[in-house]
């Protein structure tokens, strides 16, 4: 008789068993792979209750002091401290899937949130604005209730337009303005719709540098390089690529000085993906492959899908939604110090955010706080 190692390897579902290292494990559920050992998944508590709808987005306002609102139903509701939901701070809404951005500029700190559907939102801290063309502040240009992804590049708003090829983008600085716009329809050779953009970290050979990032429905990666999109001389294309179509509309997350793309062929650091070509192992779930592929296979038009970074965990949390409601989802979990995975069950988690470093998800009727 020996002993066996600890399964810090974590969980392994690509190698037959007779190929795997002894520190890996063919299933580790609720265990979470640290340097040294396997500890088991802590649990979650009640943080506000009473939902009539399930709370589909969880919206982090930072500042000085910070904020989370839980949208569910047709309505926004303040969650930042615990208890029993409290009435509404906007209502009417069409739909609870936001998407979300923080930006100061002199005039003071705010959050734009858009759903593709209803107004953008603008919280200012103390008051929610719907924004069109005659509010104040206003969006003209664009018809802003087309507008369903947003992001924050180089000091300037840009946004997404449903079901089209065209991002738009807001003055420098600005909550408010002309809208202008980049097509893509001459970049994006394979069609589609623009799903979600984002900011790209990288060395260019000139030093640190932001990129700005556009992902179509059908896994072309377009990569600009600049500053001001009006001017051929401050920005340029830097190239699009094509890699696997993405899952969700929360597809893109920013981590460790790199953006990741959750796709068909699984998480694809966009250092590494851009490179390889859409290779498996270019991606950082590469030792769960099989697994990543059955949940794209059968669950990627679920509503859910999520990637959020737990720093202080050491984890890289992607929700898989396994029905089409988001109900019964489970997780996947990297730990970043080492890259070994594992998965959670019994985490009904719809959504995920972390308020003051902490997560928190929304499930049916609840936000709860993890770990």
């Amino acid at each position: 008789m020996r002993s066996l190692p600890a399964p810090v390897g974590g969980w392994n579902a690509r190698d037959a068993v007779a190929n795997m290292k002894e520190t890996d494990a063919v299933v580790l559920d609720n265990y979470f792979p640290t340097a040294s050992d396997v500890m088991g998944r802590k649990g979650f508590a009640n943080h506000m209750t009473g939902f009539s709808a399930p709370v589909e987005s969880l919206l982090n306002y930072t500042t000085t002091t910070e904020k989370l609102f839980a949208c569910a139903g047709t309505a926004i509701y303040d969650a930042t401290a615990a208890g029993a939901v409290a009435t509404a701070v906007v209502t009417g809404l069409t739909n609870s899937r936001w998407q979300h951005v923080n930006i100061t500029t002199a005039g003071g700190s705010y959050m734009y949130a858009v759903n593709g559907t209803d107004k953008p939102l603008l919280y200012n801290g103390t008051t929610w604005t719907a924004i069109d063309a005659v509010s104040t502040p206003a969006i003209t240009g664009v018809t802003t209730t087309t507008l369903k992804d947003v992001t924050l590049h180089k000091n300037r708003l840009w946004f997404a337009q449903d079901n089209t090829l065209t991002a738009w983008y807001l003055p420098t600085d600005s909550v408010g303005g002309t809208a202008s716009p980049l097509p893509l329809s001459g970049v994006a050779k394979r069609g589609g719709e623009i799903v979600s953009i984002g900011t790209w970290t990288l060395d260019a050979g000139e030093g640190m540098d932001d990129h700005w990032v556009a992902i179509t429905s059908e896994g072309e990666v377009i990569v600009y390089k600049g500053t001001d999109p009006s001017s051929s001389t401050t920005w340029a294309l830097v190239g699009a690529w094509h890699l696997g179509s993405p899952i969700g509309q929360r597809c893109l997350l920013k981590y460790a000085g790199d953006l990741l793309l959750l796709c068909v062929d699984g998480i694809m650091p966009l250092s590494r993906a851009l490179v390889a070509d859409r290779t498996t192992e270019a991606s950082i779930t590469d030792k769960i492959r099989t697994a990543m592929t059955a949940a794209a296979v059968t669950y990627s038009s679920h509503f859910g899908w999520q990637m959020i970074h737990y720093p202080k965990g050491n984890m890289l949390i992607v929700n898989i939604p396994t029905e089409s409601d988001g109900d019964n989802p489970h997780q996947y979990v990297m730990n970043t110090a080492t890259g070994a995975w594992c998965r959670f069950l019994g985490t009904d988690a719809q959504c995920w955010a972390l308020l003051n470093d902490e997560p928190y998800f929304g499930g049916d009727t609840t936000v709860r706080r993890f770990w």
